[in-house]
């Protein structure tokens, strides 16, 4: 039966997947095609970021949240490990693992029925509702995917041209 409450439930599982799949995800692959495995792994001093540091930060915080804590596996995460990292893991790793935990989170999220958004579950040692833990990490990637885009943008110093504006909308310069 369709109510109103699973129709705004299916809308915004299908939000949250489209924003990871169709929008974060081509954003962070396109800057690091820009950058080499030296810039992905660059950072302003010790207490920042590198671009490499939030790939498998947002690698781990979208496992943690959605394939562990929506979709049941198990959580293993290491969060300071994500933070620690100072090898040059190859650019072309990162994003393998990152293209995973976004399938990985798609399938959970595609599995989880819209009747269940209101159900808790403990995440990060907090009881949030999985309604929460979606937002959450969907917000998350999307903070962090400014972030890479804002360093790329400083290291590469060019244009990264996500959308193409020649019909007086904006069209994202990947996909379909």
């Amino acid at each position: 039966m369709n109510t109103p409450h699973s129709e705004t439930g299916r809308a915004f599982l299908a939000g949250a997947r489209r924003h990871l799949r169709e929008d974060y995800l081509p954003k962070i692959e396109r800057c690091l095609e820009r950058l080499t495995d030296e810039q992905v792994w660059w950072r302003a001093s010790e207490r920042s970021n590198s671009v490499g540091n939030l790939l498998l930060h947002l690698e781990g915080n979208l496992r943690q949240w959605v394939v562990c804590g929506v979709g049941g596996a198990v959580d293993a995460r290491t969060r300071d490990r994500e933070f620690a990292e100072r090898r040059q893991v190859p650019r072309e790793e990162l994003l393998r693992a990152l293209r995973a935990a976004v399938s990985e989170a798609d399938e959970a999220l595609a599995r989880l029925d819209p009747a269940g958004l209101l159900e808790t579950r403990r995440v990060q040692g907090l009881d949030v509702t999985l309604l929460a833990a979606v937002f959450h990490a969907v917000e998350h990637f999307s903070m962090h995917t400014g972030q890479v885009i804002l360093l790329t943008k400083m290291l590469a110093d060019e244009d990264l041209a996500f959308y193409g504006f020649s019909e007086g909308v904006p069209r994202a310069n990947w996909g379909g």
